[in-house]
């Protein structure tokens, strides 16, 4: 179904939520929207496969013209989305390189986000997708940049009951998600009012470049074949730049800034020593620029290396909570 068509669930939308629902004949509408499919195909994404039979967290897998395979999202919903009537805010949470859209469910996202007024988006990003569209690819269509921000921003808008607008959604990650998320946040500044990086890199060209030398060759193994997210052996620089974190630096000012680094990753582990050393080198570099600018942000640096902490993501989604639209 298009998205210019309309449904009883987007006129009852568009028209307020329960109090349309009441006024356009009570109890026996809103038992008429709830027993059908929470969503329509739309926005150039069409539905091949979804379960909407867990209470809480919905899944759908895609079929779309920018990306060459069928990625999927899990939508997870407040405890008393289906009672309440209510609008939420909305957090887009990014998984990192290796991973893929289930990872926060594996890590406990719905123990994290029980009983708070939140919905939680989690969508595939690709292995080393850096949730960028690349400047070349061996493989079809990999344009995760346009996918998240065209298509599945305004699809979730569209088919949930959430608040369409810079005060209703925020976007985190953690790894490669986390640079996601601090990319997101600069390049569609109107889109998202927080932003949080869990040992994300904020800084692409120090070190003589090396998270876009890292961005480059893990995409080039992992997803494209041989192509590239920034393009080699010449950068396309005015994409680095648009980017990068510590060049868009007023992109962030009033918004909430949530950065969390390990200060001690395992020095037996060289992928654990290359991430997280140029995660916390990177995040004091964005930092000291934030001051610099008069930008306030919370930051922590924590023990150990390159992984998810989940006391911070507990912390990071009250965080989001308060600074969001209410439910």
């Amino acid at each position: 179904m298009g998205t210019d068509r309309p449904t009883r669930r987007n006129v009852l939308k568009a028209a307020g939520g329960l109090s349309a629902a009441l006024a356009l004949g009570g109890a026996s509408v809103l038992a008429t929207a709830s027993a059908a499919h929470a969503a329509d195909d739309g926005f150039g994404l069409h539905i091949v496969d979804r379960n909407e039979g867990d209470a809480r967290m919905w899944y759908y897998r895609f079929a779309t013209a920018e990306i060459g395979w069928q990625p999927a999202v899990n939508v997870l919903l407040p405890d008393d989305y289906h009672t309440s009537g209510r609008t939420y805010p909305v957090l887009y949470l990014l998984h990192g390189g290796l991973q893929d859209f289930i990872e926060f469910d594996h890590q406990g996202v719905r123990d994290w986000t029980a009983g708070k007024p939140l919905i939680v988006v989690m969508p595939d990003g690709g292995q080393a997708g850096w949730y960028s569209n690349p400047v070349s690819t061996n493989v079809g269509p990999r344009n995760w940049e346009s996918f998240h921000l065209n298509q599945l921003v305004p699809w979730i808008d569209a088919n949930f009951r959430t608040y369409a607008e810079y005060d209703g959604r925020a976007v985190a990650g953690f790894s490669m998600g986390g640079f996601g998320a601090l990319k997101y946040a600069a390049k569609y500044w109107g889109h998202f009012a927080s932003v949080s990086a869990h040992s994300g890199p904020a800084s692409l060209r120090r070190d003589n470049g090396a998270v876009v030398h890292w961005a480059n060759l893990s995409a080039a193994v992992k997803d494209l074949a041989g192509g590239t997210i920034y393009g080699a052996p010449l950068w396309d620089q005015a994409r680095v730049t648009a980017d990068n974190p510590v060049e868009r630096l007023e992109s962030y000012r009033n918004k909430r800034i949530f950065l969390v680094a390990g200060t001690s990753p395992d020095p037996t582990n060289p992928f654990d020593q290359f991430n997280e050393t140029e995660v916390l080198a990177g995040q004091r570099e964005f930092r000291a620029l934030l001051d610099n600018a008069g930008i306030p942000y919370e930051a922590h640096e924590e023990p150990g290396g390159h992984f998810i902490r989940d006391y911070m993501f507990r912390r990071d989604i009250d965080g989001i909570i308060d600074r969001l639209r209410k439910a």
